[in-house]
């Protein structure tokens, strides 16, 4: 019966991890890699309260690398860069 519930999908959906977010001029960095075929795509979420409404601005992007660590940090670069130009206008 297992071989039909993976084949049909069935079963548990994988949980998402719980990410502790990284605060950066107001904004909430949360860095999400993707595994991706032995490798990590870059991956993560911007939030705010903006006037009591949390708003949120996810990405993913093509970049890949080797281990989920390098792919979390390069976000964290990426993600604080955006937030400087961006601002607030990102949502």
């Amino acid at each position: 019966m297992g071989f039909f519930s993976k084949l049909f999908g069935g079963g548990k959906a994988p949980q998402p991890k719980e990410v502790e977010p990284v605060e950066y001029k107001g904004f909430l960095i949360y860095q999400e890699a993707i595994a991706e075929n032995g490798q990590y795509r870059i991956a993560g979420r911007i939030t705010k309260d903006v006037d009591g409404e949390l708003k949120e601005h996810k990405f993913i992007r093509s970049d890949v690398v080797g281990s989920e660590s390098d792919a979390n940090e390069l976000m964290l670069n990426k993600a604080q860069m955006f937030i400087d130009q961006m601002g607030e206008s990102i949502f």
